[in-house]
């Protein structure tokens, strides 16, 4: 699975990095050539010197083969082109823009753009979402990513499964706001049961979806 990040400045160089480090399949674009050397030098990955507004440039990088695309240059105007282009051209269902200035979030997703985020760590976090299985989600950020709204799916097996609320091993800093079941609306208390095919939406921080993540690893099945 392959994504692609336009922009090779501090948030593009630490995304890169950051997602090399977890082994994915990642493609940077950048338009400066100094840049896209010193790039080069310090870190392993494919280096695209051209503008990510760019068809050929796209295709050169691969975009046909990408899942998701995250525009994050210093231009809100530039980031919100590459998205349309990336999901206009080339069918691309997830993007991700970085906003510089949040005035313009209500406005992106206004014209499509899937995620709109500032911080480096949530939009390695959105990223790694897109590649994990179904049952492990990010649904959406706020307060400029310091808080994350996850969707868990509970299978039979999982760790979860049959217990109650008030039993469960929280990590620090996680919340559960309600739970989906048979498309109704749950508000848990602390003797709530969850149950197989439950959808749990848990509100955290980016310590506390590390926490989750090694918990749902392998889909959260007992041992």
């Amino acid at each position: 699975m392959k994504s692609i990040i336009v922009g090779g400045g501090k948030i593009g160089y630490n995304l890169l990095k950051t997602l090399k480090e977890r082994n994915y399949d990642i493609v940077l674009i950048e338009r400066d050539k100094y840049i896209c050397q010193t790039i080069a030098e310090n870190i392993d990955a494919d280096i695209i010197y051209g503008d990510g507004t760019d068809i050929d440039v796209l295709k050169d990088a691969g975009i046909d083969e990408a899942e998701v695309v995250a525009a994050v240059t210093g231009t809100d105007e530039e980031n919100l082109v590459i998205c349309e282009i990336a999901k206009s051209n080339f069918d691309i269902t997830k993007t991700i823009a970085r906003v510089n200035n949040p005035k313009n979030m209500a406005m992106f997703k206004a014209l499509g753009v899937d995620k709109t985020v500032c911080s480096t760590a949530v939009i390695a976090n959105l990223i790694e979402s897109e590649f994990d299985k179904d049952n492990f989600k990010i649904v959406q950020t706020f307060e400029r990513g310091s808080m994350i709204l996850v969707d868990i799916r509970i299978e039979k097996n999982n760790v979860w499964c049959d217990s109650f609320i008030k039993d469960l091993e929280l990590p620090d800093e996680c919340v559960i706001t309600s739970i989906l079941r048979d498309e109704k609306v749950i508000y848990p208390r602390g003797n709530t049961r969850i149950l197989g095919l439950d959808n749990i939406l848990v509100l955290t921080n980016n310590s506390g979806l590390l926490e989750l993540k090694k918990l749902f690893r392998n889909g959260g099945n007992r041992k």
